[in-house]
């Protein structure tokens, strides 16, 4: 099986340790343990359990209290429709080995996280992609939808919120995606990694597993909840599909470590607070953020409604690829070069990071674009 190779990955593999200011970074600034314990009351005492804990291979779907504290996320799941997968990159990656073949018929809203076409494309699948366009805010056209997708339609793949852009579907507009996929027989897979990090209201879009009964979700530990360093996901779908899954899971991954499932456990228990700082972090950045933009005259972008990331465009003859390399080399900023989602031009700039690497990189970022102008 051939792949294309995973742009962003390469980008940040080969860069991340290089800069002095990463604003490629797409989790919430990172918790260490002892943050972790301190958000959720308690201290060191709590680490003991690992003392006794038999490192055997543990309840491979995921323990029952970690199943249940993800269920808890969502407004009508039970625990036995939560499978724990390694990050949410193996959710992914499951799903579409379950339910992906040679002769299925696959639609991808791009820009998007680069698993949800080109793994469906390693498969020999047939792929169309749903343009999401800067004019439409990086929504998706519901009509468009509706002419792309065919009888033999397996799947239906979007990020949401999206990544890169920041945008994000309300609940009308993802109840329509569920119903055309259910007219034509697919599932609606929605990798919502940064579910929960939405600038307005309660902070948290309805999942589209609640939404219609052939939605399927991917999630993690890693962006709005600030524990990447777990390598914990999950996938949350109907029974037929986890049975599928887990016969894949079974050649893969067989479970993931204890001690990630117990912190994980310990972390979702006290999902709200960890949401709670990671929507005062994104809303303040975002702020800052959108203040640079407002007055730097060689770039536009749509704001994001949530997430961690936005797509920037700029106003200059100069690839981004070359943009971003030489911005790294003269500043130490870090960038994701547009190229990375087949978009010339434009940027992905992550802006939940620490506060303070935002607000040194702006400026290196202002003074760079005028440079090369």
């Amino acid at each position: 099986m051939e792949i294309e190779p995973f742009a962003v990955e390469l980008w940040m593999g080969q860069f991340e340790g290089q800069c002095q200011y990463n604003l490629a970074e797409t989790c919430v600034r990172s918790l260490t343990i002892g943050e972790l314990l301190e958000l959720c009351g308690t201290d060191e005492t709590e680490l003991s359990a690992f003392l006794s804990m038999k490192m055997d291979y543990g309840s491979v779907d995921g323990s029952l209290q970690l199943r249940t504290n993800i269920a808890n996320l969502y407004s009508n799941v039970e625990p036995n429709r939560v499978l724990v997968t390694h990050g949410a990159a193996g959710a992914n990656a499951l799903i579409y080995s379950a339910l992906v073949s040679p002769t299925s018929h696959v639609v991808s809203f791009v820009p998007t996280y680069q698993q949800h076409y080109s793994i469906p494309k390693s498969f020999g699948a047939d792929v169309d992609v749903l343009q999401l366009r800067k004019q439409d805010q990086f929504l998706p056209n519901i009509d468009e939808l509706r002419a792309i997708v065919r009888d033999d339609t397996s799947v239906i793949a979007l990020t949401n919120p999206n990544n890169p852009t920041g945008s994000l579907i309300h609940q009308e507009a993802l109840k329509q995606i569920l119903e055309i996929g259910e007219d034509c027989g697919a599932y609606v897979v929605c990798d919502e990694v940064y579910r929960g990090t939405d600038q307005v209201g309660a902070g948290t879009t309805p999942s589209v597993v609640d939404l219609g009964g052939n939605g399927v979700s991917t999630g993690s530990m890693s962006k709005a909840f600030s524990l990447a360093g777990l390598r914990l996901g999950w996938i949350v779908a109907p029974p037929e599909v986890l049975e599928q899954v887990t016969h894949h899971r079974d050649y893969n991954t067989i479970s993931v470590g204890m001690i990630n499932d117990y912190l994980a456990s310990l972390a979702l228990a006290n999902a709200d607070v960890l949401l709670e700082r990671s929507r005062s972090l994104t809303r303040r950045n975002l702020q800052i953020l959108d203040d640079w933009v407002q007055t730097e005259d060689l770039v536009s972008y749509v704001k994001p409604s949530s997430g961690t990331t936005a797509l920037v465009h700029y106003n200059l003859e100069m690839d981004s690829y070359q943009f971003c390399r030489q911005l790294l080399e003269e500043t130490g900023v870090l960038l994701m070069p547009g190229s990375a989602f087949e978009i010339e031009g434009a940027f992905r700039i992550g802006y939940a990071n620490d506060t303070q690497v935002l607000e040194r990189g702006l400026p290196l970022l202002s003074a760079f674009l005028h440079q090369v102008n």
